[in-house]
């Protein structure tokens, strides 16, 4: 697995770095902020589609949800390890440039207050970054005995509404807010996010009823505490952050559905 390790070490920071060659080339009039975000989203893009495409074929190859086995389940894992470190480093540089452009004077340089900015803003993500580093990632390598390759998959695929999510940011970074493909993102967005985030744990504890015959609502207590845990601590910040995505949503359909006479004149 030191291969699929590797691979992820090379991959997404080498991505990054690339794609933020060709964009500020290609994009002459774009800020630095710009060009570090929408670099940043692409690869968040990039890995949604690759861990989402590893889920789907993990859940279509285990027809047994306890003891079928497929190599992506842990290879995947190996390889995806690197992406959440590098993950939280992208935010922060997207975070640093975002506020120099703006002129902030705290942000000429870094420093410690610049990073302790960044952790107080994106306090919920980043210690979703680091709770499956430290949690999700051993479990799923070490200690689980090689069973439930088929839930690794179902996990996988959460990553599915990431890049709907990542357009959006990258719609909203470069003002194209009230296109119409930002509205049809959105969604996307919506039916993505609560279809392969919330409506997915449902869902595991139904197939895995289904192999045990037992009630579906007799499953929880047939599950070690730790599993129910576990899946309310994975879907506690996903029932949030689909609360605020329905907020932007809501806000969106009554800013386009104002009357123009009711907008603002500008002097």
């Amino acid at each position: 697995m030191l291969r699929a390790l590797s691979c992820g070490v090379l991959a997404f920071p080498g991505v990054f770095s690339l794609l933020r060659k060709v964009l500020s080339r290609t994009f002459k009039q774009w800020t630095e902020a710009d060009v570090v975000f929408v670099s940043e989203r692409l690869v968040s893009a990039l890995h949604g589609i690759l861990a989402s495409s590893a889920g789907f074929v993990i859940i279509a190859s285990c027809k047994n949800v306890m003891t079928d086995r497929h190599w992506l389940s842990t290879a995947f894992v190996w390889f995806g390890i690197p992406y959440m470190s590098y993950d939280i480093y992208a935010m922060y540089l997207s975070h640093y440039f975002n506020h120099r452009v703006k002129g902030h004077v705290d942000y000429q340089n870094h420093s410690l207050h610049t990073v302790k900015a960044f952790l107080h803003k994106d306090f919920l993500l980043i210690l979703h970054h680091v709770a499956l580093l430290t949690v999700f990632l051993p479990i799923t390598l070490f200690f689980r005995r090689d069973l439930g390759d088929f839930f690794v998959g179902c996990l996988f695929t959460t990553e599915f509404s990431t890049p709907f999510v990542c357009l959006g940011r990258i719609l909203m970074q470069l003002r194209l807010q009230d296109s119409w493909l930002h509205v049809v993102n959105g969604v996307l967005v919506l039916l993505t996010f609560f279809t392969c985030r919330i409506a997915l744990f449902p869902y595991m504890y139904w197939a895995y009823g289904r192999h045990a015959d037992i009630p579906f609502h007799r499953v929880p207590f047939h599950l070690p505490l730790c599993c129910n845990l576990g899946n309310l601590c994975i879907l506690a910040p996903q029932l949030y952050w689909f609360t605020l995505l329905c907020w932007k949503a809501r806000r969106l359909y009554l800013r386009k559905a104002r009357p123009k006479s009711q907008e603002p004149k500008s002097d």
